[in-house]
């Protein structure tokens, strides 16, 4: 059925307001406002970060890692007086992804320590395989692919380790030797799944972040059809 004109159609002739609020394509407020995606040997098959979010200063940045396993821990051990970290280092969050959490929790926009707070330090580099709300502000890196949980790279990162991130060249690096990350990768531990029921069948048939978090059974199968009733 023909509707008549489509509606961006209409909009040529309408006069431009304040050019403040909304810009021309032809002046973007920033040139790189939207998502960057990264490769690197870090996130293989990729990850993602808002550079309109991130620190102009961090955008390309070198630091070494300081390792979490989880949000739970977190919580315990960021705030540690004894904790070794500062302004440059590169906090890292793994197992929540995906199939690590499961469910690739809004844990992403990670917290920063107390006491650089105190320093007026507002930002540091973070990498996860989490996701986060789009309106957090931060360098941060989610999305990382392959997640921890099936053995990315992301598994393979020690405390101390150096990471190099360049958004201008998209790419994401952890600077550790290939047999070293082999070694590490070879004693990675085997984590059982759950028995059964929902999480079993989520964490067996989940796809990772480049591909949607989807579930494999699913894919191609979508329609828009309500055959019956479905009150």
């Amino acid at each position: 059925m023909d509707s008549g004109p489509a509606l961006v159609d209409g909009l040529a002739a309408v006069p431009h307001g304040d050019l403040t609020v909304i810009r021309p394509a032809t002046d973007p407020l920033s040139h790189s406002a939207g998502l960057a995606v990264l490769h690197g040997n870090l996130c293989p098959d990729g990850a993602l970060i808002k550079p309109a979010a991130a620190s102009p200063a961090l955008l390309r940045h070198r630091g070494r890692a300081v390792v979490f396993e989880s949000p739970e821990e977190v919580r315990q051990r960021l705030d540690d007086p004894t904790l070794d970290i500062d302004e440059s280092s590169v906090l890292v969050l793994r197992g929540c992804g995906p199939k690590g959490y499961p469910g690739m929790p809004e844990v992403g926009n990670l917290p920063l320590p107390r006491r650089l707070l105190e320093q007026g330090v507002r930002d540091i580099v973070r990498i996860s395989d989490a996701r986060m709300s789009g309106t957090a502000y931060g360098t941060v890196v989610l999305h990382v692919a392959p997640e921890s949980a099936v053995g990315g790279p992301l598994a393979l990162v020690r405390d101390g380790d150096p990471i190099s991130l360049d958004v201008s060249s998209r790419s994401l690096e952890l600077e550790v030797d290939d047999r070293e990350l082999a070694r590490r990768t070879a004693a990675l531990p085997t984590v059982a799944p759950p028995d059964g029921g929902w999480a079993r069948l989520y964490i067996d048939h989940v796809t990772q972040a480049d591909r949607g978090a989807d579930l494999d059974f699913l894919i191609g199968c979508r329609g828009s059809a309500v055959p019956r009733e479905s009150h």
